[in-house]
């Protein structure tokens, strides 16, 4: 695993259905599938030193350019941390 996400939090009670390095652009991202209380999501991760100038519109904007992996019309989410920033998409409920 690169080095810069050896630190990857995951949160309490959710389960990591896959976790896999990629690139998006020049960007390293860790992509992730998961599932929390009913609910099944995917994760495009950055490491914050990486994106230090991009607002979170060009942040999410990177993301959605990734069509294959990203549904039509599905809602984002942004949050971030403090080494990470996380963009959630295509959530689902069982």
């Amino acid at each position: 695993m690169n080095e810069k996400f050896k630190d990857l939090p995951v949160e309490e009670d959710t389960q990591i259905i896959v976790s896999v390095e990629a690139k998006i652009e020049d960007y390293d991202v860790v992509y992730q599938k998961w599932h929390w209380d009913g609910i099944t999501a995917e994760s495009i991760i950055f490491f914050n030193d990486d994106i230090a100038e991009l607002t979170e519109d060009q942040i999410k904007n990177e993301v959605a350019l990734c069509t294959a992996m990203v549904k039509e019309n599905s809602q984002m989410t942004f949050k971030k941390g403090e080494k990470y920033t996380f963009v959630n998409f295509n959530f689902t409920t069982e």
